[in-house]
């Protein structure tokens, strides 16, 4: 199994149908991916940048299995995802993970913040209830934020917090391959940059593999490899 690239798309399609009338008749089809390609090694952010409404989400959303491709290839560290059984998918499923845009529609405003990062440890039996605090909080203090934000919630903190809960979310599942999907779009110019540095900090200290979707090639550039 080749290990040179944690992602490899070839040829990557979606189409949507177009359909009108009372009972939803087919009319046409919206092409919001047709045919792209690009590899990404491991260890790496690399830059998926264009226009609103390019398709960028839309080759997020597919290479994490939340769309069926129309056509193409997606694999993961060799293995073409569209082979793999629904067992085998839920097993990798820690690996991939997503940062998004907004991660405040993520949160639900009822739960603790500490309890919303480490939800999916036990979703997924990677740890005990009893080593869920010490590892929740080892990653929240990875993504700046301290221990007594723990019992927190989400409308006490900014916009650049919640973000970097969105981040501890994805992380704490030792993922090592985050897709962030416009992460920083909704900042402030001056968190955009912390944001940006932690990504950075992540890929150096940690190995994890980004792919960084963004309408802004300036950020982009700042801490990745470009592909538009």
């Amino acid at each position: 199994m080749s290990s040179e690239y944690v992602i490899e798309v070839e040829g990557l399609k979606k189409y949507f149908p177009l359909r009108e009338g009372l009972f939803g008749q087919q009319t046409g089809e919206l092409r919001a991916v047709d045919g792209v390609s690009f590899k990404i090694r491991p260890g790496t952010i690399f830059g998926l940048v264009g226009e609103s409404g390019s398709g960028k989400t839309t080759v997020g959303r597919t290479l994490l299995g939340l769309y069926e491709k129309t056509a193409g290839s997606v694999r993961y560290r060799g293995r073409e995802l569209s082979a793999l059984s629904s067992r085998e998918m839920r097993a990798l499923r820690p690996k991939i993970q997503l940062v998004f845009q907004d991660p405040y529609s993520s949160l639900n405003p009822r739960i603790r913040i500490g309890d919303a990062i480490g939800e999916a440890m036990l979703e997924h039996g990677l740890c005990s209830k009893a080593e869920l605090y010490d590892r929740t909080i080892a990653v929240m203090q990875i993504c700046g934020l301290a221990p007594q934000h723990y019992n927190r919630f989400p409308h006490e903190f900014s916009g650049g917090q919640r973000q970097r809960i969105g981040i501890a979310r994805a992380l704490i599942l030792n993922p090592d391959f985050i897709i962030a999907d416009e992460p920083i779009s909704a900042l402030d110019v001056s968190i955009q940059a912390q944001i940006v540095n932690l990504f950075c900090d992540l890929r150096d200290d940690l190995g994890v593999t980004f792919l960084f979707i963004s309408h802004d090639l300036g950020v982009v550039s700042i801490c990745a490899m470009t592909w538009r």
